[in-house]
C-alpha cells in the first residue's frame, strides 16, 4: 500500500522550497508591493498564472516518472491530487469573505492577510503531510480510519450545509484580546504597531489568526483526502502547495459570484466519499493473493466527472433563479 513514486531526495525538497520561496518573494515584494484592491480581471490573470504553474510542474512530475520508472502514474497522481485540493479550497473562499466582513477588513489589505495565511498554511500542511505519511507507512490500518473519516465528512457535507461562524466570538480571538494588547486604531496592512510607547497587535493581526485557524480545519479534510490518492510525500506536498498558492487570486476573482456555485458542495462531498471508499477497498484488495488497485486514470476521471456535474448543476440552478427573478 505504501508508495514511493518519485523517490525524491533531500535536494529535491530543498529545490522545491527555494522555488516556492522565490515565487512568494516576487509576489509580495514586486507584483503586490503596494496595497490595493485587485480587480476581477487582474485576479483572473493571476489565477491563470498560478494554475498554469501548477500544471507545468505536473508536467515535470510526469516526465520525472517516465524518466525513472517508465510510467505515467506519478504524473497522473499529481494531477489528481492537484484537482482535489484545488476543488476543496473553493470552500475556503466563503469563510474568508465572512471573516473579512466581520472584521470590516478593507479590501486592499485582504491580500496581505491571505499572503501570510498561505505562508502559514504551507508550513502547516508540510508538518501534517510528513506526519500523516510516516504514520500510514508505519500503521497501514490507518488508511481504514482515514477512509472512514472521509466518508463521514462527505456525508456530513452532503446533508448539513457548512455552518456560519462568528470569528469575533471564537476562542482564539477572545484569548488574543485578553492576552495581547490590541491597538484601538487601524494601521494599514501592519500587524504590529506602537501606541502610547508600547508595541501592540493590530486588528489585522486578529484577522490573520482567524484565517490561520480556519486553515487548520480545512486541512483536516484535505490532507486525508490526498493521502487517499497517494502516500508519496513529495507528490502530496507539491500538489497541495500549488493548489493553495493561487488561492488569493481565486478569492478576489470568485468571491462576488460564489453564490452561483450552490451545488458545488454536493460534488465535493461525493469526491470525499469516493476517495474514502477507494482507500478502504484498496486496503483490503491489497491483501489478496493478486492485489488489485483502481487505475489512477479512472480515479482522475471519476473525480473530474463528479466536480463537473456539480458545477453544471450549480450554473443551471443559478440561471433558473435569474430567469425566475425577471
Amino acid at each position: 500500500m505504501t508508495e514511493h513514486l518519485l523517490n525524491a531526495e533531500l535536494w529535491h525538497w530543498l529545490a522545491f522550497g527555494g522555488l516556492v520561496a522565490a515565487l512568494l518573494l516576487l509576489d509580495m515584494l514586486c507584483f503586490h508591493r503596494r496595497a490595493h484592491a485587485p480587480s476581477v480581471w487582474e485576479s483572473a490573470g493571476w489565477s491563470a498564472f498560478w494554475v498554469g504553474l501548477g500544471l507545468l510542474f505536473g508536467g515535470v512530475v510526469w516526465w520525472w516518472g517516465y524518466a525513472t520508472r517508465g510510467s505515467s502514474q506519478a504524473g497522473m497522481t499529481y494531477f489528481t491530487g492537484f484537482i482535489v485540493e484545488k476543488s476543496l479550497s473553493l470552500d475556503n473562499l466563503l469563510v474568508f469573505a465572512m471573516v473579512f466582513s466581520t472584521f470590516r477588513t478593507h479590501r486592499k489589505y485582504q491580500y496581505t492577510v491571505l499572503f501570510w495565511g498561505v505562508l502559514g498554511a504551507i508550513f502547516l500542511r508540510l508538518a501534517m503531510i510528513l506526519a500523516g505519511v510516516a504514520m500510514v507507512r508505519r500503521f497501514e490500518v490507518l488508511l481504514m480510519v482515514l477512509g472512514g473519516f472521509l466518508i463521514y465528512s462527505g456525508f456530513r457535507l452532503w446533508i448539513v450545509p457548512p455552518a456560519g461562524i462568528d470569528p469575533e466570538r471564537s476562542l482564539l480571538v477572545r484569548l488574543a484580546r485578553r492576552l495581547l494588547p490590541v491597538t484601538r486604531q487601524e494601521h494599514g496592512r501592519r500587524f504590529f504597531a506602537r501606541e502610547d510607547g508600547c508595541w501592540s497587535v493590530t486588528p489585522l493581526f486578529l484577522v490573520l489568526l482567524v484565517v490561520e485557524s480556519m486553515d487548520v480545519l480545512f486541512a483536516v479534510d484535505s490532507v486525508p483526502a490526498i493521502l487517499g490518492i497517494t502516500q508519496d510525500a513529495f507528490i502530496v506536498f507539491t500538489s497541495n502547495v500549488f493548489a493553495i498558492l493561487g488561492l488569493r487570486a481565486l478569492y478576489f476573482m470568485l468571491v462576488g459570484v460564489m453564490d452561483r456555485f450552490s451545488r458545488l458542495r454536493y460534488g465535493l462531498s461525493a469526491v470525499l466519499i469516493f476517495i474514502g471508499g477507494k482507500m478502504i477497498a484498496e486496503f483490503w484488495l491489497a491483501r489478496r493473493p493478486h492485489p488489485l488497485r483502481l487505475p489512477d486514470g479512472v480515479s482522475l476521471a471519476v473525480i473530474c466527472g463528479l466536480l463537473a456535474i456539480s458545477m453544471a448543476a450549480s450554473l443551471r440552478t443559478a440561471h433558473r433563479g435569474e430567469e425566475g427573478g425577471r
